[in-house]
């Protein structure tokens, strides 16, 4: 079984949720950005890093805009299930850029990164507070529109850390804020026009909403891949 959910930001005590303990062999869980339990190399984290990679089911994420991208892009680059993957340990990977994969028939599209609200607080790259990398490169972009293109333009399933430009807006609307809108978004909000799917998951924006038909926001509830019902 195929399960998503939304930004962990390297919450320990994630792992300890009812909702986790119920993942079986077998299964496979993806993250929608912000994993962040990859930051500062610790004896801590690397515990918490092993403990990941050896579960009996399997733990991925894409990535979001607080990691620690040094970390993340040293590790091996390998081939999983069809789509381009760093192995962090053992069944931990982290799904690059654009990438389509194919677990048991069913065709994921996946896309990290965006940019941080927080960026000027945060622009002291040396400290490892903020990365660059946590915005796509023009490669990026056009290696996952030619991986759709190559694919007829239709998948299944589409997994981001960043949400579509009209849908952003609509939720930061909805709830009287102000957001930073991006390249990325007007990105998906072409791809949410010109691809076919069946739902479109993000996190991001810490909410656990069905937002339309098509696009489901996650932040702590863990779902089925393919639920387009309100996440309790």
């Amino acid at each position: 079984m195929v399960y998503v959910t939304g930004d962990m930001h390297g919450d320990e005590s994630r792992l300890y949720d009812a909702q986790w303990r119920k993942l079986k062999s077998g299964d496979i869980l993806i993250i929608c950005g912000d994993f962040g339990y990859l930051w500062d190399g610790g004896k801590k984290e690397k515990s918490v890093i092993e403990y990941l990679g050896s579960r009996k089911f399997t733990v991925c994420f894409v990535d979001g805009t607080h990691e620690n991208f040094n970390k993340i892009y040293k590790c091996r680059e390998t081939i999983w299930k069809g789509g381009h993957v760093h192995r962090i340990s053992g069944n931990l990977f982290h799904l690059m850029r654009g990438q389509i994969f194919n677990i048991d028939g069913v065709k994921i599209f996946t896309f990290g990164g965006g940019e941080s609200d927080d960026r000027e607080l945060r622009h002291e790259e040396e400290k490892g507070i903020w990365y660059r990398d946590e915005l796509p490169t023009p490669q990026q972009l056009e290696t996952g529109a030619n991986n759709l293109d190559e694919a007829g333009l239709k998948v299944d399933y589409i997994i981001t850390h960043e949400p579509p430009l009209l849908v952003k807006n609509s939720m930061l609307l909805r709830k009287g804020q102000q957001g930073r809108v991006n390249k990325l978004n007007g990105y998906f909000q072409e791809l949410a026009k010109s691809v076919k799917f069946n739902h479109w998951y993000f996190g991001s924006l810490h909410e656990d909403r069905l937002v339309t038909a098509d696009y489901t926001c996650l932040f702590e509830k863990i779902i089925p891949l393919g639920s387009k019902e309100q996440p309790k």
